[in-house]
């Protein structure tokens, strides 16, 4: 995929795995490294560690946002006592807050994590635009839940549809997962939409499935999609990051046609 359009925005979506890669090494500096080199606009990031002790009990969201010289919003899908622990959003441009919260989430074994989701609207040199950042569950039945409920009236289905959408994440779920179709029955999967192939993004030593994804309503436009790979990205973290480049369409430009689906 070629440098971003002045009439575009990269976006990414990654999980970070603590900034832990595959030595073992905890770095958020070189998680910050990883993202410059694809030099996106706006970022979502998942399974960050903020006043955690096995994390030097540093804000790794603010710190990679500094390095980066990003505005950043974090929000704690579970705290424990001083530990916090969730998923961020990055932006060049300054973020308004929608809406933070909890989704359904099994909080017994054997999958005891509560999951949340993030929801800002940032104004870019582009227009306004609607971004959501989540990290869906382990066990089936929960994604569909965080699924539906994500695809509800107090999430996705609050954002006007003249207004453009992108929601990032990981999400667990394969292409063709009852959580993937139920998102992609309202929302376009970049990916799908430039006609690519699934391309795989977890685990880095051995990518075989594709679970971070990358989702946008009929007001933007997807221009081009890529799993960001290399050395360096391949050592930093448990995930690959998916990358796409993403044109807007505001309500006084018109409307694309439903069957739309190029730039």
């Amino acid at each position: 995929m070629s440098a971003a359009d002045p009439a575009s925005l990269r976006v990414m979506t990654y999980n970070v795995h603590g900034c832990v890669g595959l030595d073992w090494q905890r770095s958020e500096k070189r998680i910050a490294d990883v993202i410059a080199s694809f030099q996106p606009d706006i970022v979502g990031l998942q399974e960050l560690d903020m006043a955690r002790k096995r994390s030097a009990g540093v804000d790794q969201a603010r710190l990679i946002a500094m390095e980066l010289g990003f505005h950043h919003l974090f929000h704690p899908a579970f705290i424990r006592e001083e530990e916090h622990y969730g998923d961020a959003i990055l932006s060049r441009w300054p973020m308004v807050i929608r809406r933070v919260g909890e989704l359904p989430s099994k909080k017994a074994f054997p999958f005891p994590e509560t999951r949340g989701a993030l929801w800002v609207k940032i104004q870019t040199p582009l227009g306004g635009v609607h971004v959501m950042n989540t990290h869906f569950g382990i066990g089936p039945g929960e994604r569909m839940e965080q699924a539906e409920a994500l695809s509800g009236s107090e999430w996705i289905g609050a954002v006007p549809e003249k207004e453009p959408l992108i929601v990032l994440g990981d999400f667990n779920s394969l292409p063709g997962s009852r959580p993937y179709r139920i998102l992609s029955s309202i929302l376009r999967d970049a990916k799908r939409v430039q006609g690519k192939r699934s391309q795989s993004t977890f685990p880095t030593f051995l990518p075989l499935l594709h679970l971070d994804h990358i989702f946008v309503n009929r007001m933007c436009s997807v221009q081009g999609v890529e799993v960001g790979k290399g050395r360096a990205v391949w050592k930093a973290s448990d995930h690959f990051p998916l990358i796409a480049l993403i044109g807007l369409h505001c309500h006084t430009r018109g409307v694309p046609a439903q069957n739309d689906l190029s730039a």
